[in-house]
Order: C-alpha cells, then structure tokens, then sequence
C-alpha cells in the first residue's frame, strides 16, 4: 500500500511540474526561412526577421503541446530590395493591410523518437486552411546561464494560391516564373518561461 501510495505521489508530482509550462521562442537562436522555385530551374530563399512564438506543454515529451507562432510580414527578406517590395504589395501578401502571418495549433503529437506531427491552423491574408508540419525534437538543455532551452526543426509545404498569393506570369516555354509551391522551414530554439 506505502508502495502503491508513493508511486502516486511520484507521478502527480511529476505532472504538476510539467503542467502549463510555457516556452518562448529565443529569436536570436532561430530563424523562419521559406523557399520557391524560380523560373522552373532554380530556387530562391527568403526569410522572415521578425517573429514570435510560444510553446505549452502538459508532457516533458512535448506530447498533446500547443503551439502559437506569428510572423512580421514587413520583416521579409530575399537579399533582393525591390523583390521584397513586390512580396510585400498586394500581388503577394500585402503587407499594408495584412501585416501578420499566424499560426495556432491543433493537434502536436509523437510519431515516433523524436518525430512528430504538429497540425494547425495557418493564417495568411485572412485567409486560413489546415497545414501539418513535420517536425524534428532536437533535445533539452540547460543552457550556461542556467536557462533551460528546447529545440525543434519544423517543415511543411503550402500552396500559395490558397492563401491569394495570386501574382503569376510565364516563361516562353510555358513554365511558371514563380511555382505555387511554397516550402517552409523553421528551425526554433525556446527558452522555458521563468
């Protein structure tokens, strides 16, 4: 009975130090990157500069976690002034009247090791449809300065016309100057709320 009694003890004990524990993100450490195809033959990389992000969690395994992201629009950069200039108007994001991409979860759950599946709800333009993330657990530390950090590597892909980013024109040979497939990648560090 003792046995059975500390056994209980242990596991909500266990769970009350994981309950609601919340982590931001540490941008410094992270970036959220997006790439397109260019012209049907190459690529071209973009990231975004200005975000934030949030993690709770009732499991140390990240297990049934919400996550909470958005992205500054107007911080977009593809090392290409008057590119980032027409992917802020109103031909892709526009910027002016839509500043913000969101993202809110719905369903974070372990595949398998370190996989997971992380499905939400992705806003861009007012305009929201459901995305599924791969996501890569990379591990938890306890930084030098006695911060206890946790990091992710996450990827998904998303048509843009889904979401009106409706600017489109063709090469002589018929092919797309830019593709409707849109990859993007974060990889994100989180810093456990004090």
């Amino acid at each position: 009975m003792k046995k059975l009694f500390l056994a209980a003890a242990i596991t909500l004990f266990s769970t009350a130090l994981f309950a609601q524990t919340t982590w931001n993100v540490d941008n410094a450490h992270s970036n959220v990157k997006f790439t397109v195809t260019h012209l049907v033959i190459s690529e071209v990389e973009g990231y975004f500069k200005n975000f934030k992000g949030s993690i709770t969690s009732n499991n140390a395994d990240f297990n049934d976690a919400s996550v909470d992201f958005s992205v500054d629009i107007n911080s977009i950069n593809t090392d290409n002034e008057n590119r980032d200039k027409h992917l802020k108007s109103d031909d892709f994001f526009n910027a002016e009247q839509y500043p913000n991409m969101t993202f809110k979860s719905t369903s974070f759950k372990k595949v398998s090791g370190n996989k997971y599946k992380l499905t939400g709800n992705l806003t861009i333009r007012n305009i929201t449809k459901t995305v599924t993330f791969d996501v890569t657990y990379g591990g938890t530390v306890k930084d030098p300065w006695g911060n206890i950090k946790v990091g992710f590597k996450a990827t998904t892909v998303i048509n843009r016309f889904d979401y009106n980013l409706k600017w489109n024109t063709v090469t002589e040979a018929g092919g797309a100057v830019v593709g409707k497939d849109v990859t993007i990648d974060l990889k994100l560090e989180f810093a456990q709320a004090k």
